[in-house]
């Protein structure tokens, strides 16, 4: 079976196209061949060294869509599937032709789901709705900000909190992206570039929750909550320090939340998910597709950071 997978640490170039040994699937697992998985920043990270792995050479991915291979554990060969739980555990392994899952850590894919949107919903899907719903117990009729709405975490955040009965707010570092992000449901769309968030927010009443996705923009998140505020830390792609006032802190009864990851990543909410994309009442964003092969350039667009959704990459 064909893999991308890297040596050693470096550039994007390191990844290479490889054959390996078929897998031999476990008494428990079933045989997936892989028709669609995407990019994900710890891909990255672990490419480059910031995030060592246990053994090199190393496949990276951490969610996959594809068909069933063999008649096993409930699931017959043929049926469409997504996986997203096995592959976090693992830290990766969706660059692969073939994977093998336990049956427990798959999901069906619904009529009407193309296997790149499931990929694309995958993990991200599942860390919106854990942080909205799971942690930030988002209601009816509340105020939420998302901070990055175009990457995938946020414009499913987005379309998520509006089918929740949500007014949400959101940033973008452009025109083009926030007339996007309208689309998709925004209330209001702060160009970061050019606009005061904090300034902004507070005159329509401040925030009750926050999906922080930079890190570096909690200050900022701190001061756009209203009193007894919700904020849910869920990534640092601005980098992992900042200085916080602690005084508008702790006057505005604010709570952070540490979340992300895949620990909400269930069964349940990935049914309900790929269910809701089935119905058009979400859908992923889809950056670009490319073929699995050109893995170093996709690693390049997303380090780019000048993307509306998600990159999926596909197995011709």
């Amino acid at each position: 079976m064909k893999v991308v997978q890297f040596a050693h640490y470096g550039d994007p170039d390191v990844l290479q196209v490889q054959e390996v040994p078929d897998l031999a699937p476990g008494p428990n697992d079933v045989l997936i061949e892989v028709k669609a998985t995407t990019v994900n920043r710890l891909d990255l990270f672990q490419r480059n060294g910031s995030r060592p792995v246990d053994t090199l050479p190393f496949i990276p991915g951490l969610e996959a869509a594809g068909s069933v291979l063999n008649d096993a554990k409930g699931f017959r060969a043929g049926e469409r599937v997504l996986t997203t739980r096995a592959l976090a555990a693992r830290g990766g392994g969706g660059y692969a032709s073939r994977i093998a899952v336990p049956a427990s850590e798959l999901v069906r894919i619904p009529e009407g789901v193309t296997f790149e949107q499931a990929a694309a919903a995958g993990l991200a899907a599942s860390t919106a709705w854990g942080s909205l719903f799971d942690l930030g117990h988002l209601q009816k009729g509340e105020r939420v900000l998302i901070w990055a709405g175009s990457s995938g975490v946020g414009s499913l955040a987005i379309q998520l909190a509006k089918q929740a009965g949500a007014w949400v707010a959101t940033t973008a570092g452009s025109a083009q992206k926030a007339e996007a992000l309208r689309k998709i449901g925004a209330d209001q769309v702060i160009n970061y570039r050019e606009q005061d968030l904090g300034e902004m927010l507070q005159a329509v009443g401040g925030v009750n929750l926050v999906l922080e996705l930079v890190g570096t923009t909690l200050p900022a998140s701190i001061q756009a909550c209203a009193p007894d505020g919700r904020i849910i830390l869920v990534g640092n792609l601005g980098g992992q320090q900042t200085e916080v006032d602690t005084q508008a802190w702790r006057l505005k009864r604010v709570r952070v939340i540490g979340g992300g990851g895949s620990i909400h990543a269930t069964i349940e909410n990935e049914h309900h998910i790929l269910q809701m994309i089935a119905a058009k009442t979400i859908a992923p964003l889809i950056a670009d597709t490319l073929p699995i092969a050109q893995a170093a350039d996709a690693h390049r667009k997303l380090a780019a950071s000048d993307l509306q959704g998600k990159i999926v990459m596909v197995h011709s």
